[in-house]
């Protein structure tokens, strides 16, 4: 504060004038909307490979176990 009281009124104020016009181009935005961000997301994602179906045979082998398990008790009990 006190190198800009010694400089001149005209010469502090373009200083801060550069100094906000700075801070305000560090929050710019690349997409003017929400829909226009939405989108770019989702094609990143897709590029990732984020959206494929995964390959899980988790589901599978859980229905053969129970399965096997309702089997079993008819074969025990019938």
């Amino acid at each position: 504060m006190e190198s800009i009281r010694r400089q001149n009124p005209q010469a502090a104020l373009m200083s801060l004038e550069a100094a906000a016009a700075s801070a305000r181009g560090g929050f710019a935005c690349l997409f003017s909307t929400a829909d226009e961000y939405e989108s770019a997301l989702i094609t990143e994602r897709r590029a990732q490979g984020r959206y494929t179906p995964s390959r899980s045979y988790w589901p599978l082998a859980l229905f053969l176990g129970c399965a096997l398990i309702v089997a079993g008790t008819v074969l025990l009990f019938g």
